[in-house]
């Protein structure tokens, strides 16, 4: 248990100090932001959406090692999905960092499960998601965690 904790606590850090998919998507259809006001993350998320798949994800931003990780994350595993089952996503991640819920179909995405044992971290591991399904449902207001 102590190697797969560090092996999640590595991936995390990774994604942190160099996290993918960043920066600015000046040809997205959606966008959408999001602001932690608990720990001060922010993301903005750019999507592409052709025919209801997601073709292509970026964020721009500042935030925890979490909320970092959690958007570059995030980011990679949407890409080439449809749109529903982007949102079908968010609804796993979200039961496995409140709840300890199953992580066996996540894939890389189980390394969030530990948060569960940390609420205070739930937004900052939730924020890019529920900023993805803003703009996929196009809200035209930023999204809080509060």
């Amino acid at each position: 248990m102590t190697d797969l904790r560090e092996l999640y606590q590595e991936t995390i850090l990774d994604h942190y100090r160099q996290p993918r998919n960043t920066g600015r998507l000046d040809d997205a259809n959606r966008t959408a932001e999001g602001y932690n006001p608990l720990c001060g993350d922010k993301v903005t998320l750019y999507l592409k959406v052709e025919e209801g798949v997601i073709r292509d994800a970026r964020f721009e931003g500042s935030g925890c090692a979490i909320a970092t990780a959690s958007a570059s994350l995030m980011t990679e595993s949407i890409k080439g999905k449809r749109e529903d089952e982007a949102l079908r996503l968010l609804e796993k991640i979200h039961g496995m960092v409140t709840g300890g819920g199953q992580t066996g179909d996540v894939g890389k995405l189980a390394v969030l499960a530990g948060v569960h044992e940390f609420p205070q971290r739930v937004k900052c591991a939730t924020l890019a998601w529920h900023t993805m399904k803003a703009a996929l449902e196009n809200v035209g207001e930023p999204v809080t965690t509060e």
